[in-house]
């Protein structure tokens, strides 16, 4: 059984299926998670916006679904992706292009 936390959510990383570059993290409800085993797109929850989304919807970015995991604690998930586009909202093709720095800014 999938370990969501209080707030009915679980964490994923989205990984390129072919390179294996980690693309990104988000989180999923029950939802989102159904929805993307029957439509083989990844569905994710926004906790900002407090509302179920499609990755790509609007951008046309889209991740098709290759292959699902779950951690040995069934507290995290892992989407394997064919990526269309860029997973980033800032036009990179992956969420993790910067190097660490503790003065991190938000973009």
């Amino acid at each position: 059984m999938i370990k969501f936390d209080e707030k009915g959510l679980v964490p994923v990383v989205v990984q390129d299926a072919e390179t294996k570059e980690v693309l990104m993290l988000a989180y999923a409800n029950e939802e989102a998670l159904r929805k993307t085993l029957e439509t083989g797109y990844a569905h994710y929850w926004s906790r900002s916006r407090k509302k179920l989304w499609k990755k790509g919807e609007t951008s046309g970015n889209l991740q098709k679904i290759v292959d699902i995991r779950i951690d040995c604690d069934c507290d995290a998930i892992l989407y394997l992706v064919k990526q269309k586009g860029n997973a980033c909202h800032t036009g990179n093709y992956s969420c993790f292009f910067r190097k660490f720095d503790w003065n991190c800014e938000k973009l």
